[in-house]
């Protein structure tokens, strides 16, 4: 079965099908044209609006993610503007590593909604993915990207950065989103 990943990102088609892996499905790019206006207030809108445009130029099964990192001690931000919060991934990291100098309450998590569409474009199935964790005062590891190298696992020594790509995925947010629509389509066939 193949389904399009609402997403121009290659790198998370090929994290996305590294943990569908056994599953019978392969995520595909959509076809060109996709350019959604991610205007929503929150992961689950933004998820709707990619799945829903994917689906509008493809005329089939479609997948899409929101995702982000929310932390307690900053109101939840980044949040949906995770991937706007500055120019580049390192300076998005030094501005939560800056808003974050002097305090003490350090929880965060990283959230993601995912939202699938079947072929007539109706909602099949969303859940939203939580791996929770805390902010360090330093980067630290070398895989992964965006704000990994500063997310601390919770009960772990280890930031994301610091995990293999298949240890993160048996973890990530965006893993147990992804499992969770992966289960749903094989209790449905």
């Amino acid at each position: 079965m193949k389904i399009v990943l609402a997403s121009s990102n290659e790198h998370k088609v090929k994290e996305i099908n590294a943990i569908a892996n056994g599953f019978g499905v392969e995520f595909v790019l959509p076809p060109a044209g996709f350019d959604p206006v991610e205007d929503g207030m929150t992961f689950e809108e933004n998820s709707y609006i990619k799945a829903r445009a994917a689906w509008e130029i493809s005329g089939t099964w479609s997948l899409a993610d929101d995702s982000g990192l929310c932390i307690d001690a900053l109101g939840g931000k980044p949040g949906i503007y995770s991937a706007r919060y500055a120019e580049t991934p390192q300076k998005r990291i030094e501005r939560v590593l800056a808003e974050m100098q002097g305090v003490q309450d350090r929880t965060a998590h990283f959230a993601c909604a995912m939202t699938l569409l079947n072929p007539d474009g109706d909602i099949a199935f969303t859940y939203t993915g939580i791996c929770e964790g805390s902010i360090i005062t330093e980067q630290r590891g070398s895989h992964g990207f965006g704000y990994d190298p500063i997310f601390l696992l919770k009960d772990s020594d280890k930031t994301i950065a610091e995990l293999s790509d298949e240890d993160k995925n048996k973890v990530s947010h965006r893993s147990k989103a992804l499992t969770a629509v992966l289960n749903h389509l094989r209790s449905s066939n």
